[in-house]
C-alpha cells in the first residue's frame, strides 16, 4: 500500500478498501493420509468406517479454508468478531463454522456467540484439528459430540483487562439446539443447556503450568412415542426393559453429562512433557442400535434407549530431541452402558445390542513438524471391544488401525 497515490481519486478508493478489510484473515489447513486397518471393512473411529473390501485407503481427512473478520472501535478494542469455515474434501462440502461474536467493551469482561459453533462441553471437543497430536478425538468425545458443532447462542466471561484473581478465569454458558449439525434441523422444543468454567494456564512454577476445567450439558430430546427403553432386571436376568406407559408421549428422555478435565505440562531442556485428562459421565440417549444422539424423532413402537455412561481419554505428549519432535502415548474408552457388563450382553434372556458394547482404544505415535505450515504424524491405534455372549462380538475384533498423515497449513 505505499505504493498507492493518494492524491487521485483512484488511490483513495484502494486506501479506503484496504482500510476496510485490512482485519480480515483467512487460513486453513489440509490433512492428506494414508491408513492401514487390521481387516477389511471394519467401523471404526480413527477416521471413519472403511469400504466393505477396503483395509488400506488414501483420504484428505480435513480440507479446511477458514475466514475472520474482527472490527475494531476505535480506542476500545474489538467490537464484533465473524467466522466462516467449510470443508472440502473427496466426500463433498461441508460447512464447520458460521458465527458471528460481539464484544462488550465497557467493561471488557463479556462476549455474545451466535451462529453455528463447537459446543463448549469438555476440552478436546474444542481443541482444533490442526493442532491435536493425535489424528482424532477419543470415541466418547465423537460420540457424545459428533462433529462438535451445533446451533445455538452462548455468553462468555473472559476478561480482556488486568483483574486480580479473574484474568485466568473463563465462564462459557451457551444453549443450543441439541442434535448438532448432523440433523437436518431442529427436530423438537427441547434444548441442551451447556456451561463450562475453567482456568487458563496457572505457573505453578516457572517450569511447570496448570489448567483445569469442568463442564456439564442438561438437556434432552422428545419422547414422540410411548415407549422408553432401560436397562433393567427380569427373572434374575439383566436386559432391556420397556416402560410404554402413556405418560411418556411428548415427555423428555434425558441427555444429562458432567465432566472434568486437566492440563499439566511441565518444560524440560529438550522441550516439554505433557499430561491431559478428561473424564465424563451421565445419560445419554440413544437407539437400541447405536449410543449416538439420534438424527431424528422415532415412530411406532420404536423408542428412545436411556443408557448410564461413562468414558475418558489420557495424553502423554514428550518432545524428543526439541520440540519440533514429539512422542505421543494415548488411552481412551468409552461405555455406553455401565449398568452391564461384558458377560451379561448376550446372555439368554437378555435383548442388548452391540450399541452396548464398552471400547478401548491405546494409540501411540511421532510427530515431526518439519517447518511451521507442515507437520507430519505416524500413529497406531490398538482397539479392543469387551467379550460378550453377542454374535460377533464373543471376542476382540480386529479392527485397529495405523495412520500416516501429512498436514499443510497456512
Amino acid at each position: 500500500m505505499d505504493m498507492v497515490d493518494t492524491t487521485k481519486n483512484e488511490g483513495k478508493g484502494l486506501l479506503a478498501v484496504y482500510k476496510k478489510f485490512d482485519r480480515i484473515k483467512i487460513g486453513g489447513y489440509i490433512q492428506p493420509q494414508f491408513q492401514v486397518a487390521s481387516d477389511e471393512g471394519i467401523k471404526s473411529y480413527e477416521s471413519g468406517d472403511f469400504g466393505t473390501q477396503v483395509s488400506n485407503r488414501f483420504m484428505l481427512r480435513r480440507s479446511r479454508i477458514r475466514i475472520d473478520y474482527v472490527h475494531f472501535k476505535e480506542n476500545r478494542g474489538p467490537g464484533v468478531q465473524i467466522a466462516f469455515q467449510f470443508d472440502a474434501n473427496e466426500r463433498g462440502l461441508t460447512v464447520r463454522d458460521v458465527w458471528g461474536r460481539i464484544f462488550e467493551n465497557q467493561f471488557k469482561l463479556f462476549s455474545f456467540t451466535t451462529g453455528m459453533f463447537a459446543r463448549p462441553m469438555g476440552f478436546e471437543v474444542n481443541y482444533s484439528s490442526s493442532e491435536r497430536e493425535s489424528p482424532e478425538r477419543g470415541r466418547m468425545s465423537q460420540i457424545l459430540m459428533k462433529s462438535e458443532r451445533d446451533l445455538g447462542a452462548e455468553i462468555s466471561f473472559d476478561p480482556r483487562r488486568e483483574i486480580k484473581y479473574l484474568n485466568k478465569l473463563k465462564i462459557d454458558l451457551g444453549i443450543f439446539n441439541g442434535q448438532g449439525i448432523n440433523a437436518t434441523g431442529d427436530y423438537d422444543n427441547y434444548k441442551d443447556f451447556i456451561a463450562r468454567v475453567y482456568s487458563k494456564p496457572i505457573k505453578l512454577s516457572k517450569k511447570v503450568t496448570l489448567s483445569i476445567g469442568g463442564s456439564t450439558l442438561q438437556g434432552g430430546l422428545l419422547q414422540n412415542t410411548k415407549y422408553r427403553y432401560s436397562t433393567g432386571t427380569v427373572n434374575g436376568i439383566k436386559t432391556t426393559v420397556v416402560d410404554s406407559s402413556a405418560t411418556n408421549l411428548y415427555g423428555k428422555s434425558p441427555r444429562i453429562y458432567y465432566g472434568a478435565d486437566a492440563q499439566l505440562k511441565i518444560k524440560n531442556n529438550v522441550g516439554y512433557s505433557e499430561f491431559r485428562g478428561e473424564f465424563i459421565t451421565g445419560q445419554q440417549t440413544g437407539t437400541k442400535s447405536s449410543s449416538e444422539t439420534p438424527v431424528a424423532l422415532l415412530t411406532g413402537t420404536d423408542g428412545f434407549h436411556v443408557r448410564k455412561f461413562n468414558g475418558a481419554y489420557f495424553y502423554y505428549i514428550q518432545s524428543l530431541f526439541s520440540t519440533k519432535h514429539q512422542f505421543l502415548l494415548k488411552y481412551d474408552w468409552y461405555d455406553p452402558n455401565t449398568v452391564v457388563k461384558g458377560n451379561e450382553i448376550g446372555a439368554a434372556g437378555s435383548a442388548f445390542s452391540s450399541a452396548n458394547v464398552k471400547y478401548s482404544t491405546l494409540g501411540a505415535g511421532y510427530v515431526n513438524y518439519l517447518t511451521e505450515n507442515v507437520k507430519i504424524v505416524v500413529y497406531y491405534a490398538r482397539v479392543w471391544n469387551e467379550k460378550t455372549k453377542l454374535q460377533g462380538f464373543t471376542s476382540d475384533i480386529s479392527d485397529n488401525v495405523f495412520t500416516l498423515r501429512m498436514q499443510f497449513r497456512f
